[in-house]
């Protein structure tokens, strides 16, 4: 590619015969060159970026080519020109957004999917209050068309199977987890003698478009394919993420166009029409929350009614949606009682989901709740527990990753009203269970470490019959990562971080406590070492 960008540049040169190509009436040719011309867009190629209105005259004489990946690449390379040439597509804007919002239409989702990405794209830029506004109401109704589950997406996502909590979890079902640093929140809610010194939508909806294009891991049978297809980024989310950038950028100005679309989405009797009504209403949630405002009394009353819809696939984004509002529901005076403890009732009960897509969903958004909820929890934390102590038993292993987590970021949110004996009785049993059925070399061990740093903090003096066989397995972790440093059986370094990372929450909660197992282990390891000297 270096070679190519820096050719010294000849009329009649590669560019008209290259050109004369892509545009014969072969279409192997013109998909060849495509996917070929369309490698040097985005590092800026110069031999490109001096022919580019040439090469625009082409792209666009191939727009409505008869093949659908000729159509595909020619709205790939109008996205990446987004990008690196927009100025150069400016002349064009009006005829390149008819075309996308046609070609977002398109039967063959793949050509919609590259075309709904323009809009992601565009967003971003500061052109796109102008150039969208005139066609949102035309552009709102495809976004939200192409939010809908398809029959064969419902049959991918195993929709229809409402009781799967006793299926085991394959190890492909299960995305690799690495540690992640510990981030306690200061609670300002919380007394100074409480105190101890926080978007994913599991429907697989979530609105970020990066973090969530990654597929999990391929498998070769027919249930790993079907597990990859319904995680891999596709037109669903990709407008769900378009929806969310453009109601950041439009704010309350999109809601006349998208509410009464949304009302006969909502209240639609087809299930999978209600299903993306309510991921829409998730979407808009950031964007558009000033002026939902009035109508959002109306509208958290029936996601909570939604949450116990028949169809877990509308339990499941019920659960998102609804996370998406929790700084309403907990932050909004007098709307506390009316909302806060419905939700919470009805999330518990979720949690408890026969179905294991919505235990997901229901996890994630009650740590949401709890975040800002925070010492609001404290009054509930008997039921609480004793509900998340009943899901131990029932989850299966990608389920108790999240459960983790939820359990930590409450610990976190409440602090040391979590310190009473009845309330370690119940959650501590089932962590040190699990905590002696782990080896020291199960990634397993991440997320239940992070969780028992959380508790360890917020339990303080409460953690004390616990912390000598953690502390001792944190030390031995650490030991084992630094013996194992440069040889063939190198040991994951995040190992030895999280223990580290463990070790700081007992020392934030014991104080002073944790000198004397400090001390211990010192000594410990100061007579091993004096052995091995006496031996030699």
């Amino acid at each position: 590619m270096q070679k190519f960008d820096h050719m010294p540049l000849r009329k009649s040169n590669w560019e008209i015969r290259i050109f004369s190509i892509w545009n014969s009436n072969i279409s192997c040719f013109s998909l060849s060159v495509s996917s070929c011309v369309n490698e040097f867009i985005t590092p800026r190629a110069t031999a490109l970026m001096s022919n580019i209105d040439l090469f625009l005259e082409n792209l666009f004489q191939l727009a409505n080519d008869t093949d659908s990946d000729v159509r595909k690449h020619v709205c790939r390379a109008l996205v990446m020109l987004i990008e690196v040439r927009i100025e150069r597509l400016i002349p064009h804007m009006q005829q390149i957004i008819e075309y996308m919002l046609l070609t977002s239409q398109d039967t063959d989702e793949a050509v919609a999917l590259e075309a709904c990405e323009f809009w992601l794209m565009i967003g971003d830029q500061p052109i796109c209050r102008d150039v969208l506004q005139p066609y949102l109401d035309k552009l709102l109704p495809v976004l939200c068309q192409n939010m809908k589950y398809s029959d064969m997406d419902v049959i991918t996502l195993h929709g229809d199977i409402d009781d799967d909590h006793e299926v085991p979890d394959k190890n492909e079902d299960i995305r690799p987890r690495f540690h992640r640093a510990r981030t306690r929140q200061q609670n300002p809610m919380m007394s100074n003698e409480n105190s101890t010194n926080n978007f994913i939508d599991t429907n697989n909806n979530s609105t970020n478009n990066g973090e969530d294009r990654a597929g999990e891991d391929d498998d070769d049978d027919d249930d790993g394919a079907t597990t990859e297809q319904a995680t891999e980024w596709n037109l669903r989310k990709c407008s769900a993420a378009a929806l969310d950038v453009l109601s950041n950028v439009f704010r309350d100005g999109i809601l006349p166009v998208l509410l009464p679309i949304l009302r006969d989405m909502l209240f639609h009797e087809n299930w999978q029409i209600k299903e993306s009504g309510i991921l829409v209403l998730g979407a808009i949630a950031e964007g558009c929350s000033y002026g939902l405002v009035p109508h959002l009394p109306d509208l958290v009353d029936y996601l909570i009614k939604c949450l116990s819809d028949k169809k877990p696939l509308v339990r499941s984004i019920t659960c998102w949606t609804l996370s998406r509002y929790s700084t309403w529901i907990v932050h909004n005076e007098g709307q506390q009682n009316k909302f806060l403890i419905p939700l919470m009732s009805e999330l518990l009960k979720r949690i408890l989901d026969a179905n294991k897509k919505v235990q997901e969903a229901a996890c994630s958004a009650f740590a949401t709740l709890e975040e800002e909820a925070c010492v609001q929890m404290v009054p509930y934390l008997k039921q609480i527990l004793e509900t998340l102590v009943l899901a131990f038993r029932k989850y299966q292993a990608k389920n108790l990753l999240i459960l983790y987590d939820a359990i930590g970021t409450l610990a976190d949110s409440v602090g040391t009203h979590l310190n009473r004996p009845d309330y370690i009785q119940l959650i501590m049993p089932p962590l040190i269970e699990r905590w002696n059925s782990l080896r020291n070399d199960d990634k397993d061990l991440f997320p239940l470490l992070e969780c028992l740093s959380s508790i360890a903090t917020a339990l303080q003096t409460g953690f004390l019959p616990y912390c000598e066989p953690v502390f001792g397995r944190c030390i031995s972790l650490v030991q084992q990562t630094l013996e194992t440093l440069g040889t063939e059986a190198n040991m994951d370094k995040d190992f030895m971080i999280v223990a580290l990372d463990l070790l700081s929450g007992l020392s934030e909660g014991l104080g002073k406590l944790i000198l004397m197992l400090f001390l211990l282990s010192f000594l410990v390891c100061f007579s091993k070492q004096k052995v091995r000297i006496s031996i030699r």
